[in-house]
């Protein structure tokens, strides 16, 4: 299997790979700087939100592996993705990682994932979504920045269920390597946490949570439905591996 990995550097890009290479496929990572290839890995230069490198990235691949995200443009990046694949004719098999939520949350990046689902379904290669939780990494990054101010603000009704990247990363390569399969159940960490529960203690102060974000983060859009995969790995066990 050519496979080809958007994100291929980044933290769960970093899991992922080296599982692809063991399980015997040809790896091509798309990287928006040049790279020496290395470890088995062959770096193609491209950047998804100009739209250049794809073609070459592209070619001879029958397995995409879409995993880069940012702050901005991940809808640009699926649609630019969907367009190229669609032009290079031999993609099978298309596998994006997406965020619980995004058809539901009312915000500009969870809209901007669920476009780029919505791109990818549309663009005539066979597909698998897979929908997760807030990494470990990510909650404790933010834990971290609000861990500088004095008092903690702790909005009312904000509940998170973070996840093991590479819990994420197992799924993915198996999703992967298998048959495509649409929108697949959600994955998310084993427990449901209040948002001051991920939190070192400190002293916080109880906020409200206003407006449609509010209502939406109070009735757990942004937590997996039934049916949903856990993950075995908890929160405090992450936190107890990384003090």
């Amino acid at each position: 299997m050519n496979v080809l990995v958007t994100g291929g550097t980044g933290t769960l890009g970093a899991l992922v790979v080296p599982q692809l290479l063991e399980a015997g496929c040809t790896v091509r990572v798309l990287s928006r700087r040049t790279r020496p290839d290395s470890d088995g890995v062959h770096y193609v230069r491209g950047d998804l939100i100009a739209g250049t490198g794809l073609a070459e990235a592209l070619d001879g691949v029958d397995t995409v592996l879409h995993l880069a995200g940012g702050a901005k443009g991940d809808d640009t990046a699926g649609r630019r993705l969907a367009d190229a694949m669609a032009l290079a004719g031999g993609v099978r098999h298309v596998v994006m990682v997406s965020v619980i939520g995004a058809d539901t949350m009312p915000i500009g990046w969870f809209r901007a994932k669920r476009d780029a689902e919505r791109a990818l379904a549309d663009s005539g290669v066979p597909w698998t979504v897979l929908r997760a939780a807030q990494f470990h990494t990510l909650v404790r990054t933010m834990a971290g920045k609000l861990g500088r101010l004095p008092v903690l603000p702790d909005p009312k009704g904000l509940r998170f269920e973070p996840v093991d990247p590479r819990e994420v990363a197992d799924r993915l390569v198996a999703l992967a390597l298998a048959a495509p399969a649409g929108l697949v159940p959600d994955l998310a960490g084993p427990r449901v946490y209040a948002f001051a529960d991920l939190l070192r203690p400190r002293r916080t102060l109880r906020v409200p949570l206003a407006g449609k974000i509010g209502r939406a983060y109070r009735d757990g859009r942004n937590l997996a439905g039934p049916g949903a995969t856990r993950g075995a790995r908890t929160w405090e066990a992450f936190l107890q591996e990384n003090r």
